[in-house]
């Protein structure tokens, strides 16, 4: 007659939990020097040419340094700073900025939206409007300037020409008059720069199911319906990003105006890069012009900052509702 065998009782031991190891402990340090190295390269040009400038910047923002001198120069606090607040032409070239921002940034996110609608509803030749709208986007200022100049050119250019041809008389140019100068650089920034806005755009709605349109569709609502219930809501991050990145873009506008205008008629169009330009390099005052760039630094993060204050305060209010 055999016997079962006996089995060993288990122990405290045996019955207590092993630990577990964390994921952190699982990572070997090779692993985790080899994350660094691949960092590496973006954060020495990050600091190289980032952060290193930007901390001399505001360094020399306090000193008579100039172009001819070597070192810092003298001391000087905050003088420049109050010499720029009491410029006049410093707010001038900073309302021309503003002004050149609400010129081109409702066109370049409104347009962007309806052409990136238009587009994804189409079945066939998207990849025709992706390359005709993203196309000038690609193309240095140096050109989309020479196009346009071409263009408002007195007389001669394409605009004198549809003037005509609508019965109008052609004046002395769009970009020869105080009053227009301003406005013809904002429509050759919004062709040039509206194919970025058209693929974020563009972007976002393919993120969106289709069922959602189709349920909608079967429940009676209309295009526009559809348009204001489903993809407004589900683009507002898009369209926050957008319009953030529309708007610290154009506050930072000099190519056009430079290549264009050169800030003419008068100083009708210069802006507040293409000042701190001439007071930096062609009066030789680095300091008094880091202190202008200081100035349009703090600007342009106080609109970002307000930017995305209101739009919390708005998806507040959209909770709450």
């Amino acid at each position: 007659m055999t016997t079962a065998p006996v089995l060993d009782r288990p122990t405290d031991a045996t019955l207590a939990p092993r630990p577990r190891r964390s994921y952190r402990t699982s990572i070997s340090s090779g692993q985790g020097r080899s994350g660094w190295l691949f960092l590496a390269p973006f954060g020495l040009f990050y600091a190289a040419f980032l952060l290193g400038p930007t901390i001399w910047m505001i360094v020399t923002s306090f000193f008579n340094t100039s172009t001819v001198r070597t070192g810092l120069g003298s001391f000087a606090g905050f003088a420049n700073y109050a010499e720029m607040l009491g410029r006049s032409d410093f707010w001038s070239s900073l309302w021309h900025t503003l002004q050149f921002t609400l010129y081109t940034t409702p066109p370049l996110v409104i347009l962007a939206f309806v052409f990136a609608v238009l587009t994804n509803r189409m079945n066939k030749g998207q990849w025709f409007f992706r390359l005709a709208f993203f196309l000038p986007f690609i193309l240095p200022s140096a050109t989309i300037s020479l196009i346009w100049v071409f263009i408002f050119t007195p007389s001669t250019g394409l605009w004198a020409s549809l003037q005509t041809a609508l019965g109008m008389t052609p004046g002395s140019g769009m970009l020869s008059s105080p009053n227009t100068a301003m406005i013809g650089v904002a429509i050759a920034t919004v062709w040039w720069t509206l194919g970025f806005n058209f693929v974020l755009y563009l972007a976002g709605l393919q993120e969106i199911p289709r069922e959602l349109y189709e349920a909608a569709a079967v429940d009676g609502a209309s295009n526009w319906q559809q348009i204001k219930s489903i993809t407004l809501p589900l683009l507002g991050r898009t369209t926050t990003l957008v319009i953030l990145l529309q708007i610290i873009a154009s506050l930072k506008i000099f190519d056009q105006v430079y290549l264009m205008t050169n800030g003419g008629p008068g100083i009708s169009t210069q802006v507040s890069l293409q000042l701190i330009t001439g007071v930096g390099f062609t009066d030789n005052r680095l300091g008094a012009a880091s202190a202008a760039s200081v100035l349009l630094f703090i600007v342009i993060v106080a609109i970002a900052v307000i930017r995305q204050l209101v739009e919390r305060a708005a998806a507040k209010r959209e909770i709450g509702a």
